[in-house]
């Protein structure tokens, strides 16, 4: 179960760069981001978590900031 999580996390990544909008693709990278998040807690793994913290933080504050 746990390697499922960061399976899909992968394919969640990877599917990202089918979208043409910017703002779809952060959002999705986000969500990405959170599944490694989980993945990483999961299996113990500081640097996992963190990594994907910095990216799931950035994803979402560019998606909200191009927004306005």
């Amino acid at each position: 179960m746990i390697e499922a999580i960061g399976w899909i996390a992968t394919a969640v990544f990877s599917v990202s760069y089918f979208f043409r909008s910017g703002s779809a693709l952060r959002r999705v990278q986000a969500l990405a981001a959170v599944l490694w998040i989980a993945y990483g807690i999961a299996i113990a793994a500081k640097p996992v978590i963190a990594a994907n913290l910095i990216v799931a933080v950035a994803a979402l504050g560019s998606a909200a900031a191009n927004r306005k």
